[in-house]
């Protein structure tokens, strides 16, 4: 499993999957900074003050990080979706297995060497685009660290769903798939904010009940929260609460341990799943 885990990574970074994201990063980054720049510079010109320009910048930051999840989703599709699928479509699955390997052997060290790549690509672009910010406008999200876990763990989130689908499906549609549920996720957690502010009880628990079928829109609030300053907390509790929580870019508080907990199970039963499925699949 191990071994498969280094192939994996070794054959990711072999297809320059990973410079390529690298470069990627780099060059967004440099865009931000030099965008953060001029904006914190031509507010400072003319007379905005400090908290105004703080509480601005960690908004273009949760806009910048929201940009960044999607760019994940479709990272995790790119790397989860041929991880099974793509061995399977290019007879490279026939040639492991035909060896004395555990068909769930392959499929967790498939997923460990991607998540690898993964969670790496978005802690250090992640650290990457905060630091850069906070350098050029003195200002620093809340809890940088807890943004970039629940940033990681919704990558996760999308890889094993990728990795899953494409147990079963060919990797094209595993990938395409896994991306429309993201967004259908994301959308059904905008979808329950809005009702519960305007009092749509009956409509509110079935877009709640989404972010527990799918996971990833529950950990984008953890996101939220780790880059939202106390100010705009106070200022959102003291005006309209029920208002507040509709806006899609809006966490008054983080994600309940239950729900974190949940997350890391929902990873380990669809790993467990496209093991399942895996070891059943007529090759």
């Amino acid at each position: 499993m191990i071994v498969i885990a280094r192939l994996t990574v070794r054959e990711l970074v072999r297809r320059r999957v990973v410079w390529v994201l690298a470069a990627l990063t780099l060059v967004s980054v440099a865009l931000v900074g030099w965008g953060l720049d001029r904006l914190v510079s031509l507010a400072r010109e003319q007379g905005s003050g400090e908290l105004e320009i703080r509480i601005g910048v960690s908004q273009v930051l949760i806009l910048i990080a929201f940009m960044f999840s999607f760019v994940l989703a479709m990272t995790a599709a790119f790397v989860g979706a041929p991880a099974i699928g793509g061995d399977l479509e290019s007879g490279v699955a026939y040639a492991i297995l035909a060896r004395p390997v555990r068909r769930s052997a392959v499929v967790v060290g498939r997923w460990l060497g991607s998540a690898v790549v993964v969670v790496g690509y978005t802690a250090a672009s992640g650290l990457l685009a905060i630091g850069i910010a906070a350098f050029v406008s003195g200002y620093g999200p809340p809890d940088p660290l807890l943004a970039i876990a629940f940033l990681a763990g919704e990558a996760l989130v999308l890889l094993t769903l990728t990795l899953a689908l494409g147990s079963v499906l060919p990797s094209i549609a595993a990938g395409a798939s896994a991306v429309v549920g993201f967004g259908l996720g994301w959308m059904a957690g905008v979808l329950a904010g809005v009702a519960a502010a305007l009092g749509v009880t009956a409509l509110g628990p079935v877009a709640e009940a989404s972010r527990w079928l799918l996971p990833s829109d529950g950990l984008w609030r953890g996101v939220i929260y780790g880059l939202e300053p106390p100010l705009v907390l106070l200022i959102a509790a003291g005006r309209a609460p029920a208002i507040a929580a509709a806006n899609p870019f809006y966490a008054a508080s983080p994600p309940p341990s239950a729900f974190v907990v949940w997350s890391v199970v929902w990873i380990a039963l669809v790993l467990g799943a496209a093991t399942w499925w895996f070891e059943r699949r007529d090759l």
